[in-house]
């Protein structure tokens, strides 16, 4: 019996989906590759066994791969979605869906390394404490995929959100509310209504001019900076950094 990962590769390119089930069945990791040619054929196949993770193609006739990424949030079991794609403009989209990673064809053999760790790592047992989540983040034409334990702080820009991370500032178009839902879970609070930290940042709040503010340390290419901290904010702040389990620290006043 095989060991590994069950994958499915979906493309409605024969050549494409040829060369992705090739490379995927060439990883130690992998243990089974399945393949459709529509999003119609991906249901069957998801219906019918377990798998872990499929890679799917985004522009399809009939069910797009965003449409069916938005099917699979459906799904009891929902497999980890990678997109394999030849466009770079998708890449909100397919954050907004929930996808793991995002490819761009022609398949760089570290890149799909990199999508393998990361559907390994969200299908092991703790896989509700991993950081694997990313942004992509465009820069230039390029889309930068920032990882979310990189970034210590979000500021929001109007529609915009800008993430100070270890790799420098990238301006994302999403919106600050929509990265609090998702992240307040991994160890993010919002204090303000233009910011969002990183809890494992912070090493101190202080009072200036009747209000609060949070000392966040540095994080690579990001200085030590302090934030102003709502009063609606304040309590809740203190009290989750105080009961944080990744830090020793406490605040001061």
């Amino acid at each position: 019996m095989s060991k590994g990962l069950t994958v499915l590769a979906v493309d409605d390119e024969a050549p494409a989906l040829d060369e992705l089930a090739y490379l995927l069945e060439k990883h130690a990791d992998i243990g089974a590759v399945l393949r459709a040619g529509d999003a119609t054929s991906a249901l069957r196949e998801l219906n019918q066994r377990h798998i872990d993770a499929i890679f799917l193609d985004i522009n399809m006739p009939g069910l797009s791969g965003i449409e069916l990424a938005g099917v699979l949030a459906n799904f009891s079991h929902r497999p980890a979605i990678v997109f394999v794609t030849a466009h770079d403009d998708k890449a909100v989209a397919a954050f907004d869906v929930g996808a793991l990673d995002y490819l761009l064809k022609p398949i760089r053999q570290d890149r799909l390394d990199e999508a393998i760790r990361r559907v390994s790592a969200s299908t092991s047992a703790d896989s509700d404490d991993t950081d694997d989540d990313v942004i992509p983040a465009e820069l230039g034409g390029v889309t930068h995929l920032v990882p979310r334990d990189t970034i210590g702080w979000v500021e929001a820009e109007g529609d915009y959100a800008r993430l100070h991370s270890t790799s420098g500032s990238h301006l994302v178009r999403i919106p600050l509310s929509t990265l609090e839902s998702r992240w307040r879970d991994k160890g993010f609070q919002r204090i303000h209504r233009s910011y969002l930290v990183a809890l494992r940042l912070v090493t101190g709040l202080r009072t200036h001019d009747g209000g609060v503010l949070v000392r966040l340390r540095a994080n690579g290419a990001s200085p030590p900076v302090e934030l102003p901290v709502s009063r609606r904010q304040a309590r809740e702040l203190r009290d989750r950094v105080v009961r944080d389990p990744m830090r020793n620290l406490k605040p001061d006043d």
